[in-house]
């Protein structure tokens, strides 16, 4: 893993934490995405090296709005850049790790990706991320 690619938030509406996190940090979201994959709408905002994405369900069938029923909003997952997850992936699981998925996706922000489940890494999800080229 090359370092934290972002941190994702889950937030009930994604037109008012746009506006909190804009201020917040003191500048303007830089893209902002739908995920019909995953019934997620984004925004994401760039600190340095670093990123933030805040998730709004875009259906009840998001794994966003389980999320947010279930503890409300706040940080739902850390993402790492890999430069090859299909090789990530095949440590992880030799390593005893459980994928959410077996094959990567195409997510936001030009990302193929893979979850890592929770119960895997202490209660924490975790997102493989790397660069479509």
């Amino acid at each position: 893993m090359e370092k934290i690619e972002h941190i994702g938030i889950a937030v009930k509406s994604l037109k008012d934490a746009t506006a909190i996190y804009e201020t917040l940090l003191g500048c303007a979201s830089y893209k902002t995405e739908e995920v019909i994959s995953e019934h997620v709408l984004t925004a994401f905002f760039k600190i340095g090296d670093s990123k933030i994405e805040l998730l709004e369900a875009s259906s009840r069938q998001s794994a966003i709005a389980t999320f947010i029923e279930k503890r409300g909003e706040g940080i739902h997952h850390i993402a790492f850049a890999v430069d090859n997850i299909l090789e990530e992936m095949a440590r992880l699981k030799a390593e005893g790790f459980t994928l959410l998925n077996e094959v990567p996706k195409i997510g936001a922000d030009n990302k193929m990706v893979c979850f890592v489940h929770p119960k895997s890494a202490n209660g924490v999800l975790i997102e493989l991320c790397q660069e479509i080229k």
